[in-house]
């Protein structure tokens, strides 16, 4: 269900009276809102986390997955400028998948005249045009499970379990495919500045991959590295809380 506070379908969270700024969270493919859930009581009371909710999952299990990054982006944007009509700035953190959209967000934001104060992005290099990585066929299930195992082995069991798989596959799936066809161009240069965090031991995003970032800022980027894989940021989260709550201070 909604938490109280939020006034749209796509995000998560509980109002922070006396909040000076509101940190959106982008879960990563196959994630939702909940990924997020303990982060509110991890950071300053001066510090509102609301997380967004994509169709496919959990309470949105009935609403259809976006089939695009621009659709899924442009709505998240529209449901941002609505909770911001309140004039509180707005900080976006994205992992993995979420970066991507993240990035994508924060482009349709400074369009309409209200950019992010930073972009936090975590697991994942900037994203690629068409210059770069052709679009690619989207995975099939073995593969994308494949994947899964391989990146979070603790989080991938419950696609094994065959009265639940055949519920939360298709997101994870339409996730995959989205994020095959995301070739933007041309690339956007925010005007804001990013923070860029992984784990060294990553296996699809080297530390080398997380500067990549400065190619879509005008505002320079930092680079974070932390003990662990991909889902390092689940044993380190008072560093990462820690870390976030310092840059946006």
């Amino acid at each position: 269900m909604t938490v109280p506070g939020t006034r749209t379908r796509w995000l998560r969270g509980v109002r922070s009276p006396g909040a000076r700024l509101r940190l959106v969270c982008f879960p990563h493919a196959g994630g939702a809102a909940g990924f997020f859930h303990d982060w509110a009581a991890l950071t300053p009371p001066w510090l509102e986390v609301l997380s967004v909710q994509y169709p496919g999952r959990q309470d949105r299990l009935h609403d259809p997955c976006p089939a695009t990054m621009e659709e899924l982006a442009g709505t998240v944007a529209e449901a941002l400028l609505q909770e911001s009509a309140d004039g509180l700035p707005v900080a976006l953190f994205g992992h993995s998948m979420g970066s991507a959209v993240a990035y994508e967000v924060a482009g349709r934001l400074e369009d309409a005249g209200a950019a992010p104060v930073r972009l936090a992005v975590s697991g994942r290099g900037r994203p690629r045009g068409p210059h770069e990585l052709a679009a690619r066929p989207a995975p099939d299930d073995d593969e994308i499970l494949r994947r899964v195992r391989g990146l979070d082995p603790a989080g991938a069991a419950v696609y094994d379990h065959p009265e639940l798989r055949p519920v939360i596959m298709p997101a994870l799936r339409a996730d995959f495919r989205m994020l095959a066809a995301h070739r933007p161009a041309p690339l956007r240069r925010l005007a804001v500045p990013v923070t860029a965090c992984g784990g060294d031991r990553d296996p699809v995003c080297p530390v080398e991959d997380l500067s990549s970032w400065s190619d879509v800022t005008s505002r320079g980027v930092e680079v974070r590295t932390f003990e662990g894989g991909h889902f390092y940021l689940t044993p380190r989260k008072p560093e990462v809380l820690a870390l976030l709550a310092e840059r946006l201070a």
